[in-house]
């Protein structure tokens, strides 16, 4: 499991005092360009292969609040990728100073040919480094459908 330590600034609060949903998500980006960077995917790759990454959904789960003073850690889990790589779904758990898990998030996306703006497979040798980490527990191979269970189509108008 990949982590990253954060110190929580005075800006990552919200009204009532305590760590705000969008720090949430901003920790998990940043956990994850680390992460990506770690296996050789860091921005200037990214730039040379216009490749960039577009998020489908990120859900949270909070359990306790958190305050700002001492440093939290994020991990990061790879929980699913299609065999081309176009998808990916990874987790995030925070955790306080003291090891306690006080949140937990979930995110599905894929990849985007900057060119085209449509959704491109990861290039070869990208994916053979995202084969070689180690998986969660529950990881999976990802279809075009997983990327679609929370859809719903509106009724036109």
């Amino acid at each position: 499991m990949f982590f990253k330590e954060i110190e929580i600034r005075w800006s990552d609060m919200d009204a009532n005092r305590h760590l705000a949903n969008s720090a949430y998500l901003d920790f998990g980006s940043h956990t994850r360009v680390d992460f990506l960077a770690s296996v050789g995917f860091d921005q200037k790759y990214m730039a040379s292969h216009q490749i960039g990454p577009v998020v489908f959904y990120e859900h949270i789960y909070y359990f306790k609040e958190v305050f700002p003073g001492k440093p939290i850690k994020v991990s990061l889990g790879l929980k699913g990728l299609s065999g081309d790589g176009k998808f990916f779904e990874f987790h995030h758990d925070f955790y306080d100073a003291n090891g306690k898990n006080f949140a937990h998030t979930e995110l599905m996306g894929g990849w985007m040919d900057l060119k085209t703006r449509k959704l491109t497979d990861l290039p070869k040798e990208i994916l053979a480094r995202f084969n070689a980490i180690p998986k969660d527990t529950d990881f999976r191979v990802l279809t075009k459908a997983d990327t679609r269970k929370f859809a719903k189509r509106p009724v036109d108008l």
